[in-house]
């Protein structure tokens, strides 16, 4: 049986349903074998917006392919790649790029939200909604164990869907311009995410993925 929260920004910044789990202090939930924390508002409109324009024109996007029933195919979407380390997952290695004036402002702000460092960025260009990622777990050997990961998002909003391994309940934010979602405990263990496909968007979507590699 599968349980789905929606959870969209309200008068507080949370959708009403998301009261069902406690919230802990600093402004964390604790969910199933998990914490999250979401803040919609993060960055402003006007700064995500600058922000979104440009990551778009200097970032050195490309486009990776990982295997399928012994195929190479493109992923769909583009990305790039910055940090102090590399970063291996689903049969990639990238290697970093280094870190540009916006990017380390914007790994700042986040680390002081959520109380810890990191030394890489992924940053995911969604061309239109028939860009997406589907369902896995950031669970690399390389980010040790039950790592954090934040998510800030700049450009169209689109939906993020978390799904239990084993009692299947999905939590879905709405991620806007201006998004920040951070990931922690075990929530890499027990959960999936995806960024499903639409015909609804046109417009593109950055987001970026912070990450502390420990090798």
């Amino acid at each position: 049986m599968e349980f789905t929260i929606v959870l969209t920004k309200g008068n507080h910044g949370y959708g009403t349903q998301m009261s069902l789990f406690p919230e802990t202090e600093n402004g964390w939930q604790q969910v199933e074998q998990g914490r999250i924390y979401w803040q919609p508002d993060f960055f402003t409109s006007d700064v995500s917006r600058q922000l979104f324009e440009r990551l778009y024109q200097t970032l050195p996007w490309e486009q990776g392919s990982i295997k399928m029933y012994g195929k190479s195919i493109p992923q769909p979407r583009l990305h790039a790649f910055c940090g102090d380390v590399p970063y291996r997952y689903s049969g990639l290695t990238l290697q970093p790029s280094a870190w540009t004036k916006e990017l380390s402002q914007i790994k700042q702000l986040v680390e002081e939200a959520a109380g810890q460092s990191f030394n890489t960025v992924l940053v995911n260009l969604y061309r239109d909604g028939q860009d997406s990622m589907g369902w896995h777990k950031d669970n690399e050997k390389e980010l040790g164990t039950h790592p954090m990961i934040a998510s800030v998002s700049f450009g169209a909003t689109r939906r993020f869907v978390l799904r239990h391994c084993q009692s299947k309940t999905k939590l879905e934010f709405l991620l806007k311009e201006g998004a920040l979602l951070i990931m922690a405990g075990e929530l890499q263990e027990y959960w999936q995410h995806s960024v499903p496909k639409t015909t609804k968007i046109s417009q593109s979507r950055i987001n970026l993925t912070f990450r502390n590699v420990i090798g």
